[in-house]
């Protein structure tokens, strides 16, 4: 039999009880996650809740506090009000990794840099998933973008031009068929439009503007037809040269250093 003395640092460490408005917020999340609640739903009263959870008022509405942050519900007072589930947005998760990119001190250069790998491996993946419905919808944007473009930029809204380009690029993400490449290309892509606003709207050129969503237009056309016809190798590449093309266009000048915590000051 051993003699040895225990060093305490040996030991295991007091066990940390989460409160209990964490676990209800646990459990709930837990359902909304599965889809057992759905976006939507109305949770019931909550003197139904805090029966079920045996727990005080407080402690069921700091649950939901948690909640709403994560944004998975969305609390309405007063007498038509209630607990309601919602879908989580994206721009929540984009305004927290802009926040991480900002405190890394990271450079808008840094974040094209990321985009221009994710975005033609989903080109890639797209090309060999593609469907009937992917092609149509791709096309439909296109279409949509050059009827903006062709009424030229007198009058125009430019921030929409910005928009339609953008959900291009959230469509080829979405539909490539891998959902972390997607989640993870349309949070980059949300701080990255952010950008491409601000330099769209502080360019005199409108000249040059519109001849660049006309490039624009021709380089997503191409790409329509190559994942259309299933040729990911071009796909890819084309995809790639336009992404290289882009960054530096929107990189030029003092936007080379910037970083992301410029965006957002």
């Amino acid at each position: 039999m051993s003699n040895r003395s225990v060093d305490e640092n040996e030991l295991p460490r007091r066990i940390q009880v989460p409160k209990t408005a964490e676990v209800i917020a646990q459990q709930l999340r837990s359902q909304i996650v599965r889809g057992v609640l759905k976006p939507g739903d109305t949770l019931p009263p909550e003197t139904v809740l805090g029966q079920r959870f045996d727990v005080s008022r407080p402690t069921l509405r700091e649950a939901f506090r948690i909640l709403e942050n994560e944004s998975l519900i969305v609390v309405r007072r007063g007498s038509r009000g209630g607990v309601q589930v919602v879908s989580p947005d994206v721009a929540v998760a984009a305004r927290y990794v802009g926040l991480l990119l900002q405190i890394e001190g990271t450079t808008l250069a840094d974040l094209y840099e990321a985009r221009t790998v994710l975005e033609p491996a989903a080109v890639r993946m797209l090309a060999t998933r593609r469907s009937e419905e992917d092609v149509k919808d791709l096309t439909a944007i296109v279409d949509k973008l050059a009827i903006l473009v062709d009424a030229g930029t007198e009058g125009a809204d430019l921030d929409q031009w910005s928009a339609t380009v953008f959900r291009f690029h959230d469509l080829i993400l979405e539909r490539a068929g891998n959902r972390t490449l997607g989640l993870m290309g349309r949070i980059i892509g949300d701080v990255v439009s952010t950008h491409m606003s601000r330099v769209v709207s502080r360019t005199t050129d409108t000249a040059e503007v519109e001849a660049q969503f006309k490039r624009t237009i021709r380089v997503f056309r191409k790409t329509v037809k190559l994942v259309e016809a299933g040729d990911a190798d071009a796909a890819e590449q084309n995809w790639q040269r336009h992404m290289a093309t882009s960054a530096k266009k929107m990189l030029w000048g003092r936007f080379a250093s910037e970083s992301v915590v410029d965006l957002f000051t």
